[in-house]
């Protein structure tokens, strides 16, 4: 047995999480690894809240250094958050020699490479599980259970505050402001939800799934985001009719050498492992070359979940420690040289597009034909009938060229005086 002593740095709700279960399945996880994980110092500025947990004297610390430079410390838990000072303490542990577990997905986003980089350069290891979906184990899998695989494409739902919100919409036919205002007073939500309902934090997700699957740091810069704000409940109920639910989906996705990078509002089968994902769960759908798809499901988000994660990765470094196996699996390895990131405007996939269009002959003429010179096939349309002069009208289409789509609206778009601005949905057939 070896003891594996952990520097915890940040004592919020996901480090006082990640010392809680360290504390209470320390004996559990010694049975399970044979290395025992001690909570050895914990570093934050508050050092009087009382978080319910009982440390022995001279654990907790106001003094930042005592994890990151002590000799004594094996492991550091970075669970601070935010581009800050968390970038600063993850590199000067790393400069130390001491591997990094981090759960700060906007981080790796934005300074992925460079942290990487340093770790390579210092010989030792970022482990990184509960930086995308929380407590669910997808990392661990690309990374190991996937490794005799080309990843084909990974579609995930990996905001639990965008799928609450979804979610809610749907089931109570509330709007999008009604469904947000109860979410914020839930906790599901925070004061300022943009990060989660603009799509970023999903797009952090995603850019870190997409390097781990393709081997290059893409980064933020190449993601195409769309957030839910202008999800109506209207296109919720069309699209139900239809036998879809729209979600809000991270899209990585193989094509022709390069890389799709997108996160939008989508609609998925009813009936696809996606199209069950509700409430605050996330799901990461994986499809490679030779297991075909693969679903990971759970709680995206939470203290107990992202410790669970966090936890995991602490005995992973413990065992490389133990068996003197550093860089066991590197953090992501260029292996398959898809560098280029497919412009949005060469995507193809299927639409979803709702039109309010006044009730006269020869309307669905001129939108089927600007429809047809831009080479755009319809898979179906669904016109309602109602007692007013314009009516709603629901038009699938087969797969087509982004670019194509957008022009296609922008002329449809001026039939000012006989269809209202029209309105347009990706539709992916996935999970």
């Amino acid at each position: 047995m070896r003891d594996i002593r952990v520097g915890v740095v940040g004592y919020g709700t996901v480090g006082a999480g990640v010392v809680d279960c360290l504390l209470r399945n320390g004996d559990l996880i010694a049975e399970r690894s044979g290395i025992r994980p001690v909570v050895a110092r914990v570093a934050d500025l508050d050092v009087a809240t009382d978080r319910g947990l009982c440390l022995e004297p001279g654990v907790l610390t106001a003094d930042v250094a005592a994890v990151l430079d002590a000799p004594d410390i094996d492991v550091v838990a970075e669970l601070v958050g935010g581009i800050g000072v968390a970038k600063e303490f993850i590199l000067r542990a790393l400069r130390n020699g001491k591997p990094v577990v981090t759960a700060n997905k906007a981080l790796l986003a934005e300074c992925g490479e460079e942290i990487f980089t340093v770790a390579e350069a210092s010989q030792t290891d970022v482990y990184y599980e509960a930086s995308v979906g929380g407590g669910i184990p997808c990392i661990k899998a690309m990374r190991e259970g996937l490794v005799a695989n080309r990843i084909k494409e990974i579609v995930g739902i990996l905001n639990g505050t965008c799928n609450y919100i979804l979610t809610r919409m749907e089931a109570e036919r509330a709007d999008f402001e009604e469904v947000l205002a109860e979410a914020q007073r839930a906790g599901y939500a925070e004061s300022d939800p943009g990060l989660d309902v603009d799509g970023i934090d999903t797009a952090h997700k995603a850019t870190i799934l997409a390097s781990l699957a393709y081997g290059e740091w893409f980064g933020m810069a190449p993601i195409h985001i769309e957030g839910i704000r202008q999800v109506t409940l209207q296109d919720i109920a069309y699209a139900a009719e239809l036998g879809y639910r729209i979600k809000l989906l991270a899209v990585i996705r193989e094509e022709d050498g390069g890389v799709q990078m997108r996160v939008q509002p989508s609609l998925i089968p009813v009936r696809s492992l996606l199209g069950h994902v509700d409430g605050v769960f996330n799901a990461v759908w994986v499809r490679g070359d030779t297991v075909g798809g693969t679903l990971y499901y759970g709680r995206g988000a939470g203290r107990d979940a992202t410790a669970s994660a966090v936890v995991a990765d602490i005995v992973d470094v413990g065992l490389n420690l133990r068996y003197g196996s550093h860089r066991r699996v590197p953090a992501f390895r260029p292996h398959q040289g898809y560098e280029r990131v497919v412009p949005m405007q060469d995507v193809r996939t299927r639409y979803y597009v709702r039109l309010q269009a006044l009730d006269c002959p020869g309307v669905m003429a001129l939108v089927s034909g600007i429809l047809g010179r831009l080479g755009i096939s319809i898979a179906s349309v669904t016109q309602k009938e109602v007692n007013q002069p314009s009516v709603p009208m629901v038009i699938l289409t087969h797969r087509a060229r982004e670019a194509a789509i957008r022009e296609a609206l922008g002329q449809i778009g001026e039939l000012a005086e006989i269809v209202r601005p029209p309105v347009m949905l990706r539709i992916e057939d996935v999970g």
